[in-house]
């Protein structure tokens, strides 16, 4: 058997967990509420490990304790409202720039999460909307909006993400003709392919695109930071990404060498 000197295996061991403690917080910044399947799953553990690192968390003042997942200390009570009175001026650009693509009277795609959440509240200007979406804020915010008639997918809720995601959502969404569709992504690769943190997103993202005349991903400046690693098959035939900022030269180069239009939100 090696021997490690000094102790080294927690040396190394230690800044796997700082990476998986790094996305958890990500998670739970964006949206306020995990669950333990969800974490486990997205983060390639055991669940006994998520529990783990989520009671450190709570021991630490970071997090509440909920049963079978964890809230944001402040969180557990958040609405469609509290949740854009958080909204970074960044996704408010790319919101708006979103917005900016949509005829009124068009059929509109929307993905799930606290960027498309601000997307769902610029469109709210708009009339005669059809919007589908799997995000469950999305829906609770536009439903109440007179001239805009709002399609829930259904399916699996994936709490780190407030959406539906699996095979019933994206066999729902095969019934839909889409104009126009917003969608989320976890990171972005070197080579401009946009990722994602699970296949089944990456799958569930990649008929999205497919379902739409026009699709876009939605990429806040944190998405441009990070490389998640599941590729989303398919995102060449998206139209193009909105960003709130433009990225570093060479990841521009990379996305537009795809074909990819490349809109930056004002």
């Amino acid at each position: 058997m090696t021997h490690i000197p000094g102790g080294n295996f927690n040396a190394m061991a230690r800044p796997l967990a700082i990476t998986r403690h790094d996305r958890i917080r990500m998670m739970l910044a964006e949206v306020g509420t995990v669950t333990v399947s969800g974490l486990a799953s997205t983060l390639g553990v055991s669940r006994e490990t998520i529990r783990r690192d989520l009671k450190l968390f709570a021991d630490r003042g970071e997090v509440t304790i909920v049963h079978g997942g964890a809230s944001r200390r402040g969180s557990d009570n958040r609405t469609p409202i509290t949740l854009l009175a958080d909204t970074p001026s960044g996704r408010s650009a790319i919101a708006r720039a979103a917005a900016g693509l949509v005829e009124d009277g068009s059929v509109v795609l929307l993905d799930a999460g606290p960027t498309a959440l601000a997307v769902a509240s610029a469109l709210a200007g708009k009339s005669r909307l059809t919007v589908i979406t799997n995000g469950i804020a999305n829906a609770a915010l536009l439903s109440q909006v007179p001239g805009i008639r709002v399609v829930m997918l259904g399916g699996e809720v994936d709490a780190a993400s407030d959406g539906a995601v699996g095979i019933d959502t994206m066999a729902m969404l095969r019934n839909y003709r889409v104009d126009i569709a917003f969608v989320g992504v976890g990171g972005m690769a070197a080579d401009g392919q946009p990722t994602d943190f699970s296949r089944v997103w990456a799958e569930q993202r990649k008929q999205m695109i497919a379902a739409a005349k026009r699709a876009y991903f939605l990429v806040d400046a944190s998405s441009l930071d990070r490389e998640t690693p599941v590729r989303i098959e398919g995102a060449d035939a998206a139209t193009g990404i909105i960003v709130d900022q433009r990225p570093a030269k060479a990841l521009a180069k990379a996305v537009t060498d795809r074909g990819l239009e490349m809109l930056v939100g004002a």
